[in-house]
């Protein structure tokens, strides 16, 4: 804004009058305004009027199992709609927004775009303020909160999901990836997902020197190529069952739950590296106080012990919270990380 067009009554010499100091806390009282009023909340159910909870959460099979397992109880007995967003990546839809004006209450991430986000601005309710709301939380291992931006409710091993009849013999070791017999039907991600970024840099290491080593990495990545890219976990499964690939980057959970509904699907865990994927969810700072509210209350409900039970049984990610029990029959699913 130039002087010309500033209103009569605030030229910029009346601003330098006024002061630095008087002038940066103008735009910080809109920002805090919105959220002034303290919200608390204490595990119990609440009456939320008929309020919309905006979430941002992966979309398919997974969409569709957490609104069995929680998300349609929890519309009923807190009286308000989740809108749920499955249209990633989330971090344009931040920033896009004012800070006070947040575009989701309540979001599910892999580390990355969390991480992103959390440096890009305070979008987040600190940590250790959303622990003291969520009851639940008191009852996580440490590594869930390890982060400190968000909690992290379940997790994955990496692995290699192929086609039991195609990929004979079946892969043992992470460099079978780049075997011969997998030209042109081998699957991995867009690079604005957290499992290439993880794929990569565990190619890094196993080829190179470190993870570090970019070259290494860079020079893989090559080697793999013609590659089929898909730019999530769901739709891989589906280039699995169709016979699109023969072997592809994946998440253990996905491997088993297909492995479990008949497909010939099987996983092979990396033991040349360990990574894991993480679900961790953070809460809006800024979001309308009741928004806010039930996303604390959303958030408790998702790491309640018996949210926790039924998702790992049906999806095979292991748990975080010390009272969850990990199904006897899915004991291959949790190994040592």
């Amino acid at each position: 804004m130039t002087e010309s067009t500033m209103p009569p009554c605030f030229s910029r010499r009346r601003a330098l009058k006024l002061g630095a100091g008087t002038i940066a806390a103008l735009p910080l009282f809109n920002i805090n305004h919105a959220w002034s009023a303290d919200v608390t909340y204490d595990g119990g159910i609440f009456d939320a009027g008929g309020a919309t909870l905006n979430v941002a959460e992966w979309g398919g099979f997974w969409q569709e199992l957490v609104r069995k397992l929680m998300v349609n109880d929890f519309e009923k007995q807190f009286n308000c709609k989740v809108a749920w967003d499955s249209a990633f990546p989330w971090f344009p839809k931040f920033v896009a927004n004012p800070r006070d004006k947040p575009p989701f209450a309540i979001v599910n991430w892999n580390y990355a775009e969390m991480f992103r986000i959390a440096k890009a601005g305070d979008y987040f309710m600190p940590l250790g303020e959303v622990m003291a709301n969520v009851p639940n939380s008191q009852n996580v291992w440490p590594f869930a909160t390890a982060n400190k931006v968000g909690i992290t409710w379940a997790y994955a091993r990496y692995c290699y999901a192929y086609g039991t009849d195609m990929a004979a013999p079946p892969p043992t070791r992470f460099a079978d990836f780049w075997d011969a017999r997998y030209a042109g039907k081998r699957g991995t991600y867009i690079t604005s997902n957290t499992l290439q970024m993880d794929f990569f840099l565990a190619a890094c290491k196993v080829f190179g020197k470190d993870q570090y080593d970019l070259d290494a990495g860079y020079d893989a990545m090559k080697r793999a190529s013609p590659l089929k890219i898909s730019d999530f976990t769901g739709n891989m499964q589906a280039l699995l069952e169709r016979g699109e690939v023969a072997i592809a980057m994946q998440d253990d959970g996905e491997a088993y739950l297909q492995a479990k509904k008949g497909i010939k699907v099987a996983a092979m865990v990396w033991d040349e590296v360990k990574p894991i994927l993480t679900q961790t969810k953070t809460v809006s700072r800024y979001a309308d106080p009741v928004q806010k509210k039930l996303a604390l209350a959303y958030l408790n409900r998702t790491l309640d012990p018996s949210f926790l039970n039924a998702f790992a049984e049906a999806f095979h990610y292991a748990p975080v919270t010390k009272d969850a029990v990990i199904p006897a029959t899915h004991y291959h699913s949790y190994r040592t990380t």
